[in-house]
């Protein structure tokens, strides 16, 4: 499996970032899906991200930092390809 994602650090939080199909982000399924990128980031922080058919990104997880990710462009996020096995 492949999936595009970051891990960042801000502010003296490191957080990761993980991009999901847009209907993870409504489904109560959402935690499931975070929980499954922990082997992936440790146990930091996981925010799932989604871009919807204009290309805005909506994200979800920790409010602090939902609301900082708001405020950047997705330009400014390293972004890397992960593989996992």
């Amino acid at each position: 499996m492949t999936f595009d994602g970051a891990i960042i650090k801000e502010q003296g939080i490191t957080f990761a970032i993980a991009i999901v199909k847009p209907s993870v982000l409504n489904s109560s399924e959402r935690e499931k899906v975070r929980m499954g990128f922990v082997p992936v980031f440790g146990n930091i922080p996981i925010i799932l991200a989604s871009q919807d058919s204009s290309g805005r990104f909506r994200y979800n997880g920790r409010t602090d930092i939902v609301k900082f990710l708001s405020k950047l462009s997705p330009r400014q996020i390293p972004w890397k390809t992960y593989t996992v096995s």
